[in-house]
Formats: C-alpha cells, sequence, structure tokens
C-alpha cells in the first residue's frame, strides 16, 4: 500500500487508479470494515489525527477530483464529503524519499510523464499536507 505525500497530479494512471484503490482501502481499515492492513505503517498518520476518517476522506477528496480532471469515471460516492479534516503535515525528507521513488517508477512505466517531471526543481505535496522540515517519516519502509 501507497498513500503518497506527492499530488496526485504527479502520477501516471496506473499509479492514480492504485492510489484510489488503496485509499479506499485505507478507509476501510480505519472504518474498522476489515482485518487485513490494519498495522500497516502507511496509516500511522491518519490514525494519529485527531479524525482519522475525515482525513482519509479529505485525502481521497483531492485524489477523485484528479481523477475527474483526467476524465476519469471513479465513485464519488465512495467519499463522505462532509468531512472536517485537521491539518496535517508531511517533511521534506519524506517528500524527496517518495519523489526518488516515484521517479524510479516512472522510469520504467511511463518514460514519457518521467522525463516531464525530471524538469521540476520540486514536487508539490497533497493538498491536505503542509510541509515541514525533517528526515523520512518514521513509519516509511525505506527500500
Amino acid at each position: 500500500m501507497r498513500i503518497w505525500s506527492l499530488h496526485p497530479k504527479y502520477l501516471d494512471a496506473k499509479g492514480l487508479v492504485a492510489l484510489w484503490r488503496e485509499a479506499l482501502l485505507a478507509k476501510h481499515v480505519l472504518e474498522g470494515k476489515t482485518k487485513g492492513y490494519t498495522l500497516h505503517p502507511q496509516l500511522w498518520r491518519f490514525r494519529r489525527s485527531s479524525a482519522p476518517i475525515a482525513s482519509i476522506n479529505r485525502y481521497l477528496a483531492v485524489v477523485y477530483d484528479e481523477a475527474v480532471l483526467r476524465g476519469y469515471c471513479f465513485d464519488r460516492n465512495k467519499v463522505d464529503w462532509d468531512f472536517h479534516a485537521p491539518a496535517m503535515s508531511v517533511t521534506t525528507g519524506q517528500m524527496r524519499y517518495e519523489t526518488e521513488h516515484l521517479l524510479n517508477k516512472l522510469k520504467q512505466r511511463d518514460p514519457e510523464r518521467y522525463r516531464s517531471l525530471m524538469s521540476l526543481a520540486s514536487f508539490d505535496p497533497h493538498p491536505m499536507f503542509s510541509l515541514e522540515e525533517g528526515d523520512i517519516a518514521h513509519w516509511e519502509v525505506v527500500k
């Protein structure tokens, strides 16, 4: 499971669809609707939020909006749009790690997108995250 800190606009088609599915799975875990993935490290930051389910819905809303911009038909009803999610942060180290991770994936999967993203000086975080100085998140599984 990868719930990107990066803005979903950088993902290729396969990555955006996978993110939607994985964030929906995360939502089910947080809602107690599944027994699997309950200890997955990617869920840590949502669990520590004062409103975990609202936070994952806010996250999903941005993914949904990106899908609509691309003409995809994601199910709007999968998101509870009445969310009031608190602010969350992501570290600069985590963003650097995820940027490198995504570029490595795109190099193989979508060379054209890879080349277009290589010219960027930096990547925006998902809009629900504010950027703060710091290392890679303690919950990240570094490969």
